[in-house]
């Protein structure tokens, strides 16, 4: 945490430095740190780029126009070859949790890794074990979600909630929602809507897709207090009339993460659960990046809304960034899986079991949660003031710290400023700040910092982003 602590170092210095313009205002600076980072030593950025380029898949892509080389964290912050620090507001696409590098969690990872890297599940060990009763134990206690499963990824773990759905239900259609984000492996592609993220490959199969209940471009808006009911009328009209009638599961994050922080309206989840559930489905929440408290008022996004899930999937905040994930369910739901053999060799290894605990440890004692509200409202708060004198910013929303700003061009017709939010994130990465893009037009800014976030780092990014926010309006006169 970084309050209290008064000493700046150089490389706050530097990147305070190197975001000032010519004739513009002078760039915020970043709060105080006690931090030096370890002197690099490795292969230049420019070297890293040419093995990347003709080693690695094309596939992958990099953030900037000029790819920005990390090589070094330390709670919220992120460095580069050259020592200059960053806030980092996107938490490695929402994996961090706790803080990079969170001590605590590096001490339980070291000491897990001097006895025992790797076992598979075919064999005991206590880290599994310990872990999943702990990660039980953070549901309602009436919920009867108490068997974990563990894997490595988002993508498994929602792929897995699919196949248990299947195998339990007798049951093949599964509904998720329009410009969902559910994971990168072939069959939750199927889930996902965004053109973007899919290949013409045959991965839709069984897969419907409702209309996204967003208040902000749907037809009911933030001023109709029965959207959400109005809205999940098509998940029902989809059972009755684009289903056999029958279906296996409903699958939703209560926060669309990729999609640009869209959150479901009050109402919608409760009269889904119910349609889908006399349909003879399961429903499952997506909680890849809601989950662990980060929307600040609850643990996990479901209890915003009233309703228990009959499986819940995680990852990325679950171990503070470790290949971790799991999917939570009820018991007799899980047997349906004993019929074969299912099994996952490095689902719930010991060292990422430790870093998933110690993790866990860290949000309960230092009540991150709480953190997250606090924090996130100063946030939350600071955007919409910041929305009056910015013509730019069509919408703010969110909960806690998962919070977005949706750009358009006018406000009246909501074109998207997909253009001048690229033009935003590298302005900001000028200045010391990193946060992510979002939405099908990708003109959404998403911030989603560890939740180890100060005040101060707060205050910083407001002042970072009223900047490139303004040139970028500026350019448009």
């Amino acid at each position: 945490m970084t309050e209290g602590i008064n000493q700046q170092n150089d490389s706050s210095a530097a990147g305070a430095a190197g975001g000032t313009r010519e004739g513009q205002p002078a760039a915020p600076v970043l709060p105080d740190y006690a931090f030096t980072p370890a002197p690099y030593s490795g292969p230049s950025k420019a070297e890293v780029l040419a093995m990347r380029r003709e080693f690695l898949t094309p596939a992958l892509v990099t953030m900037y126009r000029e790819p920005l080389m990390i090589v070094q964290g330390s709670m919220q912050y992120l460095f580069d070859e050259t020592g200059r620090r960053y806030l980092d507001g996107f938490a490695g696409i929402v994996s961090v949790s706790v803080g990079h590098c969170h001590p605590r969690v590096i001490e339980a990872v070291r000491a897990q890794n001097e006895l025992l890297q790797h076992t598979t599940t075919i064999y005991l060990h206590p880290n599994i074990a310990q872990f999943g009763k702990r990660l039980a134990q953070t549901f309602p206690k009436d919920s009867g979600l108490n068997v974990v499963y563990f894997v490595n990824s988002g993508s498994e773990a929602n792929d897995l909630a699919v196949l248990m759905s299947r195998a339990y239900t007798g049951n093949y259609d599964v509904i998720a929602l329009r410009n969902a984000y559910h994971g990168g492996s072939a069959g939750t592609m199927g889930l996902t809507a965004h053109s973007t993220w899919k290949y013409n490959v045959p991965h839709n199969l069984g897969v419907q897709h409702a209309v996204l209940p967003d208040r902000y471009r749907g037809h009911y808006g933030y001023d109709d207090p029965d959207a959400g009911r109005k809205y999940a009328l098509d998940v029902l009209s989809l059972i009755q009339h684009g289903t056999s009638g029958q279906i296996a599961a409903f699958i939703a994050e209560p926060i669309q993460g990729v999609g640009g922080a869209v959150e479901i309206p009050p109402g919608y989840l409760p009269a889904v659960y119910e349609y889908v559930r006399a349909a003879g489905g399961l429903c499952v929440s997506d909680e890849v990046q809601t989950g662990f408290g980060r929307t600040g008022d609850a643990f996990w996004g479901f209890e915003n809304h009233g309703v228990t899930p009959d499986m819940v999937t995680m990852a990325k905040g679950i171990g503070n960034g470790a290949p971790l994930a799991a999917c939570v369910t009820r018991g007799e739901i899980a047997s349906s899986l004993s019929s074969r053999v299912h099994f996952n060799t490095f689902g719930g290894n010991p060292v990422s079991c430790a870093q998933g605990m110690a993790t866990l440890d860290v949000l309960q004692q230092d009540q991150i949660q709480a953190r997250a509200k606090r924090v996130g409202g100063r946030l939350l708060d600071g955007l919409r003031e910041m929305q009056r004198s910015h013509r730019l910013i069509g919408d703010v929303r969110g909960r806690g710290l998962m919070v977005g700003a949706e750009l358009v061009l006018d406000r009246q017709t909501k074109a998207p400023a997909s253009a001048q939010t690229l033009d935003i994130l590298e302005r900001c990465k000028e200045m010391g700040l990193l946060i992510g893009k979002g939405g099908y037009s990708g003109n959404v800014l998403r911030i989603k910092p560890p939740m180890c976030l100060s005040e101060a780092d707060v205050d910083f990014m407001l002042g970072v982003l009223d900047i490139a926010i303004g040139e970028a309006e500026r350019g448009l006169s």
